[in-house]
């Protein structure tokens, strides 16, 4: 089994920052890409930030410029880095996954359980 692990979300003020962390564990073999997406209240989820084995990352437009994605390789983590947060980043931020399992000998895309991100005064 693969399984991911969200920690770090809660309630923030404007302005403020917060760090999520995801970690990967179970019968990994390799991990591919790593990222983070939220969905808000009564909208679709959207994406946040990836970042692919080899360094490279991508951000969603309303995040670009305030938060950071950053992986470990050696321990399977991947963290978002926000600041500068907006009451419109509320929302629930779901990590996310391409995983070679070696039990099944193939490619899963995994998703974690969500944490709750909340900026508001």
């Amino acid at each position: 089994q693969v399984q991911l692990v969200e920690s770090g979300g809660g309630l923030v003020q404007p302005g403020g920052s917060l760090r999520l962390s995801c970690a990967a564990s179970g019968s990994i073999a390799s991990i591919n890409v790593m990222g983070w997406y939220r969905q808000a209240p009564g909208k679709e989820r959207e994406l946040v930030a990836t970042s692919s084995v080899g360094g490279s990352t991508n951000y969603g437009g309303p995040v670009r410029g305030r938060f950071t994605i950053s992986r470990n390789n050696a321990e399977n983590r991947v963290y978002l880095q926000m600041n500068s947060l907006k009451p419109e980043d509320t929302a629930v931020y779901y990590c996310n996954a391409n995983i070679f399992d070696r039990v099944h000998y193939g490619f899963l895309e995994v998703w974690g359980q969500g944490t709750l991100v909340t900026v508001s005064s």
